[in-house]
């Protein structure tokens, strides 16, 4: 059998809070949208730049953190994995999406309070600006992404 990995590392800013919920089974999941950005030359020579719009769909404990710390605009590193869904729309069309499963969230950059207008402001910090890191261990969490409840 060959060979397989799915492993995605994401460094950007979050285009929106987190939304949280809570499956029935009692877990919570969080969900957001990362922006990243890719800096290149066309042909012409030109700076050009292209920013995807990543999906982040995270579990158990770190979902809550995510709800409670994230905010729109917060720079964050996600790692996890790709995963894809499909499903029968309202109007009976076939969707597809394809999302990344955290396995560990990571924010950077200082922490901001969350009930604060507008996209998080830096404060003074001695650790630096990777000061506050935040993670979990999904499969330890026993998640499954039959569990998504969107």
């Amino acid at each position: 059998m060959a060979a397989s990995l799915n492993k995605v590392f994401l460094m950007g800013n979050l285009t929106r809070d987190p939304e949280l919920r809570y499956v029935p089974s009692g877990k919570a999941v969080a969900n957001f949208s990362v922006a990243v950005s890719r800096a290149y030359k066309d042909a012409a020579g030109a700076k050009k730049e292209d920013v995807s719009f990543i999906r982040v769909i995270v579990w158990g404990k770190m979902a809550e953190i995510c709800g409670e710390y994230l905010t729109k605009g917060r720079p964050v590193l996600v790692e996890g994995r790709l995963q894809s869904r499909s499903w029968e729309g309202q109007d009976g069309q076939k969707r597809n999406t394809l999302e990344v499963v955290a396995n560990s969230v990571q924010f950077l950059g200082a922490r901001s309070d969350k009930k604060a207008a507008g996209p998080a402001q830096p404060e003074e910090s001695s650790g630096g600006p990777y000061s506050e890191i935040a993670s979990i261990d999904v499969e330890k969490e026993g998640i499954e992404g039959e569990d998504i409840p969107f």
